[in-house]
């Protein structure tokens, strides 16, 4: 009992000390860089640029104010576990991006430094809050809850959409398509320093994970349910223990890897979990599966003729 405290202390700890960095970053990248150059790069903390140039308002505490209504609508469909880290997360950077915007240095400077440097803060800083299995809310959760209702529809494409039309609405604020183009480059920046340090460098098709774990039952049906992903249940033995088991096995794409840990977490945080890059993966729900037959024929009559 006192080893279970101490371990979930432990938990709590790095958590606080990862949002804290996160919250930092996140927070001098809109307050430094892509706010005060007409840079809204999407999200909820574009639309809240936005609202920050229009009417003034404090860019944090207007983030944490249209996340409420997401808030809510997230717990009634995922329930309260699986965003009780977001919900803090969120409020925390609220609080630090509006402290943060009282002490830190504007660059007025070139919009394409300030796209470039602003969208490597915010994808280190957002990058932070996932590793601990959480988000800053906004059009992330959104894409999340739209996918459950739309499964045809990948979370990537209903993150472009909702981003699309905030970015499209900043040329239009600030009258100027830079602005809007600066944005793009900003999101690009930032989408690749998350998936360079969540992924690494050498990203393949997909991702690979292994699940072990006292209630795969729930983890199987929590995965279906929310990301419409297969799972596969392999008869697995621990040869130390000598005990039968089961090995849950699920392709995703690569950017959904975090979401099915986050899912496994949320349900047992002592699950142990292997992922593994994918360099291909195919069939339904991947690529299709299609095969050139006049490729093929090639191919053989070519290792034909390398044996005679």
């Amino acid at each position: 009992m006192l080893e279970e405290l101490k371990k979930k202390r432990k938990v709590l700890v790095t958590d606080f000390l990862y949002f804290i960095a996160g919250s930092i970053l996140f927070g001098l990248a809109l307050n430094s860089f892509t706010a005060p150059n007409h840079i809204a790069s999407g999200g909820v903390s574009g639309i809240s640029i936005l609202l920050n140039y229009l009417f003034k308002t404090p860019i944090g505490v207007t983030i944490f104010l249209i996340n409420i209504p997401i808030f809510l609508w997230a717990v009634s469909e995922l329930g309260y576990q699986m965003v009780l880290k977001t919900i803090v997360a969120t409020f925390l950077s609220s609080a630090i991006i509006d402290l943060m915007g009282l002490v830190v240095p504007v660059y007025h400077g070139n919009q394409m430094l300030a796209a470039i440097f602003g969208g490597a803060l915010d994808g280190t800083g957002l990058s932070l809050f996932f590793i601990r299995g959480a988000t800053t809310g906004g059009t992330d959760l959104i894409a999340r809850l739209l996918g459950r209702r739309f499964r045809h529809v990948s979370m990537g494409k209903l993150l472009l959409s909702v981003d699309g039309v905030i970015i499209v609405a900043s040329g239009f604020v600030y009258q100027s398509l830079e602005s809007s183009l600066y944005a793009l480059i900003a999101i690009f920046v930032s989408t690749r320093i998350i998936d360079t340090i969540l992924y690494g460098t050498d990203i393949g098709t997909g991702k690979v994970l292994f699940i072990m774990s006292a209630k795969n039952n729930e983890i199987a049906q929590q995965i279906l349910m929310d990301m419409g992903r297969g799972v596969t249940a392999l008869k697995s033995r621990g040869m130390y223990s000598g005990n039968d088991s089961e090995v849950l096995l699920c392709a995703v794409r690569r950017y959904e890897a975090f979401e099915v840990n986050d899912i496994v977490r949320s349900i047992d945080p002592n699950a142990f979990v292997i992922v593994g890059d994918a360099g291909e993966i195919s069939g339904e729900g991947f690529r299709e599966v299609k095969q050139d037959e006049k490729t093929l024929k090639d191919l053989l009559l070519k290792r034909k003729k390398e044996k005679s």
